[in-house]
């Protein structure tokens, strides 16, 4: 017989009731037969941010067929009402009926952590608001699903973590590289050896975040933009650019994360992504680099940071494609998104051995998540990993603002003696939502 996480089988009496209502018979698996789950073993999720990203999770999730997603919340009224009326047509499709209501709408997340029935939370909001959403959720009992970069601040990042050991919560960043097999393959190649000692990683993304330069414009109606700015001390105008309408959307990726009042630029947006990849190589996953030094002339192309071994890893922003360069004594493995490059150039389709090193192998970021759920093991992209790569993003984004060389302590999490720098680590946040 199967067992279940505690939070599914205490939701019985909830869920029994709830779905008879929503003429949703709960049926044994056995019954069902081999390949079917019974409603009653479905994983509930509650999705928290109903924008772009919010939406690529959504179908993520549903098309998984191991979760249900029964609410969602977001300070937009048209976005949430557009993710629960999709959520409740893939049902009523599934199902083969005109109309059919599982999903509900609200317009605060706490709402959502409040509900005894939802056993864990998908949080696609912006940056600035990851760290209070996730604790929040990890106290109401729920395990989450972040979307990276992890937090804003390196002080934040250690609160969530130490929220999800403290309150023993399943925790997957949404770093889904790691799932990809490409990354997999440039990650094991460099573990076993094959390109020789690594002396130097080069990693491609954008830089810093910028001051905030938008002229305010009039919040759309259904928008509640106090709440959508929440913990932050700075009060900011409404620009459609940060969080735009239904019509808008299409043609942007939220420049949010571009400004430094919510997110931390493209060095931490795409930097949370390759960085990790770089991490991930080195098997730096809980630990970082001892140095850094900023660039100090036209010559330098990007920011050095050092490892405790002595392996440089480089920020080298270009044009073209965002990748992860390992250099070793014997060879190179560069990677992006559906590309994989070596020197040799026969090593990118080298098999690796049963006997040799492997790293956590999950082939779905999202499925990885749920089965962890059930589990209760830690999936492929902690919160642990998750915080020590948006570390990195937040370090580097501390130097280029400095412009000075620092030391680093990644056991203590400090700069060494430097308390200019060690202020870098926190922001102010409005008491309500303070971590």
């Amino acid at each position: 017989m199967k067992l279940l996480h505690p939070s599914i089988s205490s939701r019985r009496a909830f869920m029994g009731q709830a779905l008879v209502a929503s003429t949703f018979m709960i049926v044994p698996r056995h019954v069902l037969g081999r390949g079917f789950i019974a409603p009653s073993d479905m994983i509930t999720l509650g999705s928290i941010g109903c924008g772009k990203q919010g939406e690529s999770l959504r179908h993520s999730f549903l098309t998984t067929g191991q979760a249900q997603i029964v609410a969602a919340a977001d300070v937009f009224k048209a976005k949430v009402d557009r993710t629960t009326q999709k959520v409740n047509a893939f049902y009523a499709e599934k199902k083969g009926v005109g109309t059919y209501k599982s999903c509900e709408a609200y317009d605060d997340f706490r709402k959502i952590l409040d509900r005894k029935d939802i056993d864990a939370v998908v949080i696609a909001t912006p940056d600035h608001w990851h760290a209070p959403i996730a604790i929040r959720a990890c106290k109401a009992g729920k395990d989450v699903y972040c979307e990276k970069p992890l937090t804003p601040t390196i002080h934040e990042g250690r609160a969530v973590v130490d929220a999800v050991r403290k309150h023993n919560r399943v925790f997957q960043t949404g770093s889904m590289q790691r799932s990809w097999k490409e990354f997999r393959q440039a990650v094991e190649l460099v573990r076993n050896g094959y390109i020789g000692e690594v002396k130097t990683v080069k990693v491609n993304v954008g830089g810093p975040p910028v001051v905030f330069n938008l002229e305010g414009q009039p919040v759309p109606a259904g928008m509640n933009w106090e709440m959508w700015l929440g913990p932050n001390v700075v009060d900011r105008p409404y620009h459609p650019d940060l969080a735009p309408s239904l019509e808008y959307e299409p043609k942007i990726w939220p420049h949010w994360r571009y400004f430094k009042d919510f997110a931390g630029g493209d060095m931490a947006d795409w930097g949370a992504h390759m960085f990790d990849i770089a991490q991930w190589g080195l098997d730096m996953d809980g630990s970082g680099p001892v140095e850094l030094t900023p660039p100090t002339g036209v010559e330098d192309k990007g920011l050095v940071y050092k490892y405790a071994n002595g392996i440089e890893m480089i920020h080298t922003p270009a044009e073209g494609d965002k990748f992860c360069h390992f250099i070793g004594t014997k060879g190179e493995v560069w990677v992006a998104r559906g590309k994989l490059k070596t020197t040799p150039e026969e090593l990118k389709d080298h098999k690796i051995t049963a006997e040799e090193k492997h790293v956590y192998q999950s082939a779905d970021h999202y499925m990885d998540f749920l089965n962890s759920i059930r589990s209760r093991q830690k999936p492929i992209a902690d919160v642990e990993i998750g915080h020590r790569t948006a570390s990195i993003c937040n370090l580097g984004n501390i130097a280029y603002k400095l412009r000075r060389p620092l030391q680093w302590d990644p056991a203590k999490e400090k700069f060494i003696n430097d308390e200019a720098a060690n202020k870098q680590l926190s922001r102010p946040l409005k008491s309500e939502w303070s971590v």
